[in-house]
């Protein structure tokens, strides 16, 4: 039932302090509007607070991640790396929540538990796990794809008597791992970027891997005084780029096929790909990488033969090289001495798949081979996707219907914003945004969301409600384009790695041109049908 009609009220409630979040209420408090923010965690910054393990930082360029509402702020803040660590990224969050005087608008500690739609009063009462309870027109839960630590199901986890972790849970304390016996559990964007960090203080590493990935290098950089003075005299021209960028990136495409190069120039052309930054190895490959298998097929042959030189064991370069999927069949990590780690005489590769694991006990791991004895167990088994945040917060829309019910075979979303049948209810940056640098596609949906709230406001609206045929329209792209997806069906993106939870696609195969697209005929029409 509804929180009782008293006590605190707003006109909106956001759900989670991240970047879309933060984003969510500086837009918010320009409007006008009243707003309180909760936040789980005792900080700010969701990803960049809960995720502060050794190695964490950014894997797209600082400054195309950071905000681009403010020149001013653009201006103020000087990014110290190309790819900045969790550290900094974590200051510029509390930098801009105070630089705009935010801070006074979010309650800190506060997991929701509960999120009921009052069809009588068009309000949502929202309750707290401390018994705080605020009502509220509008609810937005920006509480991101990657907020839900998500352990394995293996037998013994509970039993192990050493310390373990999880890295999106890591201590706000410093963990000394030094002269320890350490076990990394998994080896996707998380694993691969702890275990160069720790390799050297630790007295011995193993990483456990189910699925090799194909790994390439970051390739980071101090920005240098002169870079910075070209970002701070360039700020219109970048953020104009970026918001025309499908990606968000601002690495410049290849402008080519695989097809129109020789043999040799392919060679020469992946040499310069590798030594590119991030998310560079897709957005300035080959045009038709993803596209064409022959294409893709090459870029892995580079890839495998690169690991085959790096890696001086033949055995453990053969483990590192994934078989069973092309690149971007997985999402590809992006790594800073990982495939150099495994030259170092403290460091084993475990494959899961030669050797399953059998159980973990008191004192270690044991796979089908033999048991291995650890003081340190980090599970860096990844995240429930997605959906897996809001599905914690009791979301209950009109007629008592649950969030977890609608949602039971998967998530039926309208521009990965909006479901039918929760009213005044938004999920910027949830499942079936686009791809790519998230705080640029899911600064779209921020923006789309107060738009459509603005719109409400002016002409005297009080309930918003998505059309069940615009969101059966996206959900009808979604099946259609889904089979163009790269992505592999075993992987997060499907929901696959989380036990129990229905196999359903959580991206949006589309990407920003299908967003722009939806959007656009949506505030075109006026916001046709979504009034009451």
């Amino acid at each position: 039932m509804p929180a009782q009609r008293t006590g605190r009220r707003a006109d909106v409630v956001i759900v989670g302090a991240g970047i879309l979040g933060i984003n969510q209420l500086y837009r918010a408090v320009q409007a006008g509007l009243s707003v309180q923010l909760l936040e789980q965690g005792a900080g700010v910054g969701g990803t960049w607070f809960w995720n502060r393990y050794p190695g964490c930082r950014f894997d797209s360029e600082s400054y195309t991640y950071g905000y681009l509402f403010s020149a001013e702020l653009w201006q103020e803040w000087d990014w110290s790396q190309e790819f900045a660590p969790q550290p900094e990224t974590e200051r510029y969050l509390n930098y801009v929540v105070d630089k705009f005087d935010l801070r006074r608008h979010i309650r800190l500690d506060s997991k929701v538990t509960s999120a009921v739609w009052d069809e009588a009063a068009g309000e949502w009462a929202t309750g707290t796990e401390d018994g705080f309870q605020v009502r509220s027109r509008y609810l937005i839960a920006t509480t991101g794809v990657l907020s839900v630590p998500q352990y394995p199901d293996v037998p013994g986890r509970e039993d192990f008597r050493g310390e373990a972790y999880h890295p999106v849970r890591w201590p706000r304390e410093p963990v000394d791992l030094r002269g320890k016996r350490v076990a990394v559990i998994g080896t996707g964007s998380t694993g691969v970027q702890i275990a160069p960090a720790i390799a050297d203080e630790v007295a011995s590493l193993t990483m456990y891997q189910r699925s090799a990935t194909w790994a390439t290098p970051l390739n980071n950089h101090p920005i240098s005084a002169a870079q910075q003075a070209y970002l701070k005299a360039n700020f219109a021209s970048i953020k104009a780029r970026l918001d025309a960028s499908v990606g968000g990136f601002l690495h410049q495409p290849a402008g080519k096929k695989w097809t129109e190069d020789t043999p040799r120039q392919r060679q020469e052309f992946f040499e310069a790909v590798w030594n590119s930054p991030g998310f560079a190895k897709i957005s300035a490959n080959y045009d038709d990488l993803v596209v064409n298998p022959e294409a893709n097929k090459d870029w892995c042959a580079f890839m495998a033969g690169k690991i085959r030189g790096i890696v001086r064991d033949p055995a453990t370069a053969e483990k590192l090289i994934p078989t069973d999927h092309l690149y971007i069949g997985l999402r590809p990590p992006y790594v800073t001495g990982y495939y150099e780690m495994y030259n170092k005489p403290n460091v084993e590769l475990v494959s899961l798949r030669e050797t399953p694991i059998v159980k973990v006990t008191e004192t270690g791991i044991e796979t089908s081979d033999r048991l291995r004895e650890f003081d340190v167990i980090i599970w860096a088994t990844g995240f429930d996707f997605g959906s897996g945040a809001m599905l914690r917060m009791g979301v209950v829309g009109a007629d008592g219907l649950r969030l977890a019910d609608y949602w039971a075979d998967g998530p039926l979303t309208y521009l990965g914003i909006m479901t039918r049948g929760f009213p005044n209810f938004f999920f910027p940056g949830g499942p079936h945004g686009a791809a790519g640098n998230n705080p640029r596609y899911g600064e779209l949906q921020v923006n789309f969301v107060q738009d459509l709230i603005d719109h409400a406001g002016a002409r005297g609206r009080r309930r918003i409600e998505v059309p069940k045929a615009d969101e059966q329209a996206w959900m009808d792209m979604i099946a259609q384009l889904e089979a163009y997806s790269p992505f592999q069906k075993r992987g997060q993106y499907y929901g696959a790695n989380t036990p129990g939870k229905p196999k359903a696609y959580l991206l949006n195969p589309g990407g920003r041109p299908k967003l722009d697209e939806f959007m656009a005929k949506a505030a075109g029409s006026g916001y046709e049908g979504f009034f009451a």
